[in-house]
């Protein structure tokens, strides 16, 4: 990790369907192997699922899904006096986002459907009514900063 620069931010061009940029991030954190159009294929296959099963705006749904899983802290280790504790801190927004997107996409892989679009779209319908793994993945977050909370003056 360089010392000198912090490594500046690409912009993402929003998605060529809804026109959003969120949506975008999403699909690159879908895509495998550079495979664009596969990734593009699987989630808008996914919001015409929900769309059809929920009868409701997917883009919404997967908006409420995002929400529903992003953390509001998490705990880090930090190293005082030889001991490691795990202190709990607030996540920046772009790491909400970043960490909601990830645990929704493992939860779709570990997730027993047969076709990814399948489980793309169980798990986002199930995340916008919070349930579902990774729901319960934040859950698990906040109870680990909640149990560490004695630590958190060890914040920096």
């Amino acid at each position: 990790m360089s010392r000198r620069h912090k490594a500046e931010k690409r912009p993402v061009n929003p998605d060529p369907k809804f026109s959003d940029i969120i949506i975008t991030k999403f699909m690159n954190a879908v895509m495998e192997k550079g495979k664009k159009s596969v990734a593009e294929r699987i989630v808008y296959g996914a919001f015409d699922r929900m769309e059809d099963k929920a009868k409701s705006d997917p883009v919404q749904m997967f908006h409420q899904a995002l929400e529903n899983v992003m953390p509001a802290v998490e705990v880090r280790s930090r190293r005082v006096g030889g001991a490691t504790y795990q202190v709990p801190v607030e996540v920046r927004n772009e790491r909400r986002q970043a960490l909601a997107i990830r645990w929704i996409i493992k939860a779709a892989r570990g997730r027993n459907e047969n076709t990814m679009v399948e489980r793309l779209s169980g798990e986002l319908m199930d995340a916008s009514s919070n349930r579902g793994s990774a729901v319960k993945k934040r859950e698990d977050t906040h109870k680990m900063a909640e149990a560490n909370r004695a630590f958190s003056h060890y914040r920096w």
